[in-house]
């Protein structure tokens, strides 16, 4: 007597689709947000106000979009701890350099991406061509960028100019414009990782660089890369911080290093690397930032905020390491009984 297995419309088990990473990271983050906001409904209403949500939105977006950056990272097997400093000057060069003057900040943008782009190639030319630990790299580029944020301010803040402020700051439609700049990055990253060849080239090799060397491909020119877009994402961060908080201090990407891997991990990519999931991702950096805002609702001081973002990233490493387990054991089973027939 034979177990009929269901079959989807497509023609494959359902179990092999359910039991997709994508369907995994993604319903498990969607399913975590939406009893996360039934919580709040239930306990804490003031923290799903429009009120709290229009406030606390911008900055979910900033970890949203860092987190993407350190989702390129991840995925090649690093991690990248130069984003404080990163993000840092990000912030201190678009509202130093101005001189609150609007004319000047384009000028202060193109400066902010240069940094950027030394920043990325940098600490791409470490880890990929010089073989440095990513960890041991990061830290000392995030050093040299820390110092080229005192040079640029000397760790005083300054006001940012109107116009950053309503680009970054401003709503539109109703929503703040921090939102559609985090939509179009996760457009952007999503397109060119799911749909274009380079972007699947770029995770083969995360999942195994030595297959992708056997192939041909060049592995230590897309692990490069994955530094310097990184590198970019920061920087968009740091802008929007900069218009956002309008009188930033120059030390804003110090509170964004834990989220930003929390979120990577919260939206199921593997921290040995791999496939990535840029949308489950920033999914994640909402459920992060509204478990916070709940944290805050309830009484928790605002210094416990590290406590809660580790927590959430022990949570999201144990949920997907033991969905993995059940799911080898499955295998392992089902294995163990076709070789009996």
């Amino acid at each position: 007597m034979t177990n009929a297995t269901p079959i989807a419309s497509n023609g494959l088990p359902r179990e092999t689709i359910l039991s997709t990473p994508l369907a995994r990271s993604f319903v498990t983050v969607v399913f975590s947000t939406l009893v996360l906001l039934v919580v709040c409904l239930l306990f804490a209403p003031s923290s799903v106000s429009w009120g709290a949500l229009s406030g606390s939105l911008p900055f979910a977006a900033t970890i949203a979009i860092v987190g993407l950056g350190q989702l390129l990272v991840v995925q090649q097997g690093g991690f990248d701890l130069s984003l404080p400093g990163a993000v840092s000057l990000a912030v201190v060069v678009s509202t130093h350099h101005p001189h609150q003057d609007d004319g000047l900040l384009y000028q202060a943008v193109l400066l902010a991406i240069a940094f950027a782009l030394v920043a990325g190639f940098l600490n791409g030319i470490l880890v990929s061509f010089f073989r440095l630990n990513a960890i041991i790299a990061t830290i000392g580029t995030n050093a040299l960028l820390y110092g080229a944020v005192f040079a640029t301010s000397g760790g005083v803040p300054s006001i940012t100019t109107n116009l950053l402020a309503e680009i970054a700051g401003g709503e539109t439609l109703g929503l703040p414009n921090s939102v559609y700049f985090v939509l179009g990055a996760t457009a952007i990253v999503s397109f060119v990782l799911k749909k274009t060849v380079v972007g699947r080239r770029f995770e083969a090799i995360g999942a195994n660089p030595l297959a992708g060397r056997a192939a041909g491909l060049r592995v230590r020119l897309h692990q490069m890369m994955a530094y310097v877009y990184a590198q970019l994402l920061y920087c968009l961060a740091g802008i929007l911080i900069a218009g956002i908080t309008r009188e930033p201090t120059a030390f804003q990407g110090d509170s964004l290093l834990l989220p930003s891997v929390a979120v990577v991990v919260l939206g199921g990519t593997s921290l040995l690397g791999g496939r990535g999931y840029p949308i489950s991702t920033v999914i994640a950096a909402f459920f992060l930032n509204q478990l916070s805002q709940f944290a805050l609702s309830v009484g928790v001081p605002f210094s416990a905020q590290t406590i809660i973002q580790a927590l959430a990233l022990g949570f999201g490493i144990g949920v997907y390491s033991l969905r993995w387990s059940v799911n080898l054991r499955q295998t392992a089973g089902t294995k163990n009984v076709e070789e009996k027939k």
